[in-house]
């Protein structure tokens, strides 16, 4: 089996599943301590993504930042664009990829309005930054991009971040996240899923969500609700 096979399994198996279900499933495999990314992490807007991690990472730049103004800055800012705050990962996007982005805890906007599109366009399901990491947010909740962050950040990339490393391991929340991880975001947050373990991880977390859609399902009943998706299994 390819690797794009394997992702491709691996995103039918958690497609179902919410951020709740696959923590269950990370305890029924000794995971109890590990995964889940920082509660502070949250979703910009109320949304849910599954995905395979594709990983970068930017470091702080060290300056100094020249005294230019006006069109000399222009030309330097092109400059930095091309050479300092690159993103080399962005033509390397698999459908199914969630960017996952080690900012070093940087206040800036690394990703955009227009760039997230981009990212889009090519197949990516979302993005987990570690630091601002977005700006544009009005317009990134308007066309329907999926980010998780601990803030906006109204702040260009120079002469504050530069690129670093691609398709690597990369630290963010308090879990390390390889690529290749699977990842699961929705309004409770965000956690990271070993590649190793994902498919018994799946297994037991499917199992949870058909208890719990059973559950409620049940109590929708004695309450005299309509059966809605959230209650209702594949079998039904």
């Amino acid at each position: 089996m390819t690797r794009q096979e394997e992702n491709r399994e691996l995103l039918k198996l958690f497609a179902p599943l919410r951020v709740a279900d696959v923590r269950d499933g990370m305890d029924w495999m000794g995971y109890h301590f590990y995964g889940t990314l920082d509660k502070n992490i949250r979703p910009l807007w109320r949304t849910r993504i599954c995905g395979i991690a594709r990983t970068a990472r930017y470091l702080p730049f060290e300056g100094p930042a020249p005294l230019l103004r006006g069109e000399e800055y222009t030309q330097w800012s092109n400059w930095y664009y091309n050479n300092v705050a690159t993103y080399p990962w962005i033509e390397e996007i698999e459908d199914g990829d969630v960017i996952v982005l080690d900012m070093s805890g940087v206040d800036v906007g690394l990703m955009g309005s227009d760039n997230t599109l981009a990212c889009v366009a090519k197949g990516a399901r979302g993005f987990i930054t570690n630091g601002g990491g977005i700006r544009d947010t009005d317009e990134c909740i308007l066309q329907k991009v999926p980010v998780w962050s601990y803030f906006a950040s109204q702040k260009m990339d120079q002469a504050r971040i530069r690129f670093s490393e691609k398709n690597v391991p990369v630290a963010i929340g308090g879990v390390a996240i390889y690529p290749g991880d699977v990842i699961v975001a929705d309004g409770d947050g965000v956690i990271a899923v070993p590649r190793a373990v994902a498919r018994d991880v799946a297994k037991f977390a499917s199992r949870e969500l058909h208890n719990d859609k059973n559950n409620r399902k049940a109590k929708y009943d004695v309450l005299g609700w309509a059966h809605d998706k959230t209650v209702l299994n594949d079998d039904e």
